[in-house]
């Protein structure tokens, strides 16, 4: 029954998760309410590794769910219900886009998918930062990083390697 679920919930994850990765981030909050797989606060770390390693977050992050949960059947359920609606939605948007490309109408329903999916990643932005503040110290180095991502426009790797870096050196 664990399987399903798991399958169950992140097949929805995956159905609705237009944008990429940051976009799970909701419906993961969602699931620290419903079910005890997960903390906020473990959230929280499970985005701070994965954003940090190779892979897609969303795919990373269903995996280890569904690991902790059920061990590798719950983690091949949960990361082949994320992964199934998009193979199925991709397949159908490339049929459709061959066929009615330049429709006026599919161009409006994009145009209108566009600021929903800019709101949920800036909800999960905001869900990370609230998570993320656990001092003023760290708010003062995550704006400091910020600045330097903004003005110095270095490979993201320089900046995770130098977070971890100031992690170590102050201890946080």
């Amino acid at each position: 029954m664990i399987y399903w679920l798991l399958f169950y919930e992140f097949f929805k994850i995956g159905l609705f998760a237009i944008g990429g990765g940051l976009v799970t981030v909701p419906f993961l909050f969602d699931l620290t309410a419903r079910y005890d797989w997960f903390t906020t606060q473990e959230l929280a770390d499970m985005i701070a590794v994965f954003e940090s390693t190779p892979g897609p977050l969303g795919g990373n992050m269903a995996t280890y769910v569904g690991y902790s949960t059920a061990g590798i059947g719950g983690a091949l359920a949960a990361t082949i219900g994320l992964v199934a609606p998009s193979v199925i939605i991709i397949v159908m948007i490339a049929k459709l886009l061959r066929r009615f490309g330049s429709s006026s109408c599919l161009q409006d329903l994009l145009g209108g998918v566009r600021p929903a999916v800019l709101a949920l990643i800036l909800f999960a932005g905001i869900a990370i930062a609230k998570l993320a503040w656990v001092s003023w110290e760290n708010a003062l180095i995550g704006l400091a990083f910020l600045a330097a991502i903004h003005w110095v426009k270095g490979h993201p790797i320089v900046y995770i390697c130098l977070g971890a870096i100031v992690g170590l050196v102050l201890r946080l």
